[in-house]
Formats: C-alpha cells, structure tokens, sequence
C-alpha cells in the first residue's frame, strides 16, 4: 500500500518522466503567468521609472524575463531530448530508434 498507483511510470529502461530538469522547465513556464495573475502586487504607482508608474514598467519588465524564461526551457528540453534519444540509441546498441 505504499506506492501510489497514480503516479506516472516510465516503461522499463526508460529515465523517469519527471526528472528535476523537467521541473525547472516547468517551472520556468509558469512562473510568468503567476507574476502577471497576481495583479494586487503590482497593481499601485509608486515606484515610477522614468515617469513610467510601476503598473507599466513591472509588466514590460516581465516582457523581457518571459523571453528569457522560455529561452531557458527550451534550451533545457532540447538538452534532455538529445540526452535521451542518445541513451536510448546506447541501449539498442547504436541502432537508430
């Protein structure tokens, strides 16, 4: 009664489906969406940017760090991919998969 059966399972032989990159992938893509979702911690005035208030700023800001964001997950998934495709070609012994 100790494993629980919800729990995704990769099939035997195969790395995990959730690995610690994968999180950080995750984590990545949402962490903009919960920034822009919590409207009560950006929604004031002060402090202005070059006359800009903070609504404005804080918003275009978060322009920038999803950019970078998303570049970081994508750069992360396709690592792991080619990690995984060439550990998968290791165990079929060089054959193509």
């Amino acid at each position: 009664m100790s494993e629980t059966p919800d729990v995704p399972r990769a099939p035997e032989g195969e790395p995990p489906v959730v690995t610690p990159v994968r999180v950080v992938i995750a984590v990545c893509l949402i962490a903009p969406f919960v920034a822009m979702l919590w409207v009560g911690s950006y929604a004031k005035v002060d402090p202005t940017f070059i006359g800009i208030p903070f609504f404005y700023w804080y918003q275009m800001l978060w322009v920038l760090i999803s950019t970078a964001l998303t570049m970081t997950a994508f750069t992360l998934w396709n690592r792991e991919q080619r990690a995984r495709k060439a550990a998968r070609q290791s165990q079929n012994g060089g054959a193509s998969a």
